[in-house]
Parts: C-alpha cells; sequence; structure tokens
C-alpha cells in the first residue's frame, strides 16, 4: 500500500529527488551484477578446465606410485616421506571484484612437494612421486581458489538481483505513484483555490 504523504511543494520534489536516486541506484547495480556474471562465468569455464586437469593429474601420480612401489619398493618410498621437510604454508591473498572480495591463493615453488634430505632422494622413481604429485597439490590450490571465487560471486549476484529488484518493483514504483499523488492532490488544491477566488470576486462584485 502508498504511503500518503502531505502534499506539498518540497514533498514532490524531495519525492522525485528520491526517485532520480533510485534509478541512478537501479542502474549502478544493473551494471553490477553485469560484471559480477561475466566474471562468474568465467571462472565456471576455467574451474572445470581445472577439475579436468587435476583429475588427469592425480590418475597419472597414482599410477607412477603404483610403478615406483614396484620398483624400489615401499621401504624406499616410505623412509622417503619420513625424510621429507615440512611444506611452507600457503598465502592468501585478496581481489576485488565490484565489491566482491575473490580469494587468491599464493602458492610458493615447492608447495606441492617436499624436499628429502637422505641418499634416497636420488632414486628416479621417488623423485617421480613427487613432482607427479606436486603438479596434483597445485592443481588441487586452483580448483580451491576457483571455487571459493564461484561461491562468493554467487552469493553476491543473488544478493544484488534481491536489491535490483526491490529497486525495480518496489522502491522506485511507489515512488513514482507518491509524486503522481502528489501533484494530482496539488492540482486539485489550485482548481479549488481558483474557484474559490472566483466565487470571492463575484460576491465582491455584488457588494460593490
Amino acid at each position: 500500500m502508498m504511503q500518503r504523504i502531505n502534499p506539498t511543494r518540497m514533498n514532490l520534489i524531495e519525492t522525485k529527488r528520491r526517485s532520480r536516486t533510485a534509478r541512478r541506484g537501479y542502474d549502478i547495480l544493473k551494471k553490477k551484477r553485469e560484471v559480477i556474471v561475466l566474471e562468474f562465468l568465467k571462472l565456471l569455464k576455467q574451474s572445470g578446465k581445472d577439475r579436468e586437469y587435476l583429475y588427469k593429474l592425480l590418475s597419472e601420480a597414482y599410477k607412477v606410485m603404483a610403478i615406483s612401489s614396484s620398483y624400489v619398493g615401499n621401504f624406499e618410498l616410505e623412509s622417503s616421506a619420513l625424510h621429507a621437510k615440512e611444506v611452507k604454508p600457503i598465502g592468501i591473498s585478496i581481489k576485488n571484484v565490484m565489491g566482491v572480495k575473490v580469494p587468491e591463493i599464493e602458492k610458493n615453488p615447492n608447495s606441492g612437494g617436499a624436499g628429502y634430505e637422505s641418499l634416497i632422494s636420488e632414486s628416479v622413481a621417488v623423485e617421480d612421486i613427487k613432482t607427479t604429485f606436486s603438479d596434483a597439490v597445485n592443481a588441487i590450490l586452483d580448483v580451491a581458489q576457483r571455487e571459493q571465487g564461484l561461491k562468493r560471486l554467487v552469493i553476491e549476484i543473488e544478493k544484488t538481483k534481491r536489491r535490483v529488484n526491490a529497486l525495480d518493483y518496489v522502491v522506485i514504483p511507489g515512488l513514482n505513484s507518491q509524486s503522481r499523488y502528489i501533484s494530482m492532490r496539488l492540482e486539485e488544491l489550485e482548481r479549488d483555490m481558483f474557484s474559490a477566488l472566483k466565487h470571492v470576486k463575484k460576491r465582491l462584485a455584488k457588494v460593490s
């Protein structure tokens, strides 16, 4: 239900000003939504490619491990794992996309692999495992980054959509309706005032 307000010139000016502001906000939010949707589609496409690449790397990594295990034995692989250095933590920075904070993972060169401090590290089989799983871990980080970005963009798209719809279907029509109501009431008051003045003039003319 439209809120009735006092039909004055000042209220008419203020209502029209609010309507223009709401329209500008609507246009800005629509453009924001379009930019976010484009970024979402770009990330979605890249995420699909990342997942395909990850599945391929994991398949290759486990094949390499199976071959290495049969070549050098599980004892050597387990010994190499025990001598592995601790992997450094990854860094996370924030990318701003139209006000949406999208995470970006900063991978270090050895994020997927570990250093080995024994003669066992000279084994070609161990080095193959290290390389393939290092690539797989980096691919996992890429997938995680994309999918976290997608989640945040989806939330923002829905939020922006609700705001756009509220402005388009509630706020702007309500303000326009108020403007029409005030304008109509002012015109009625002017007609009433004009009729009253005519009546007064006629009575004055009779008296004179």
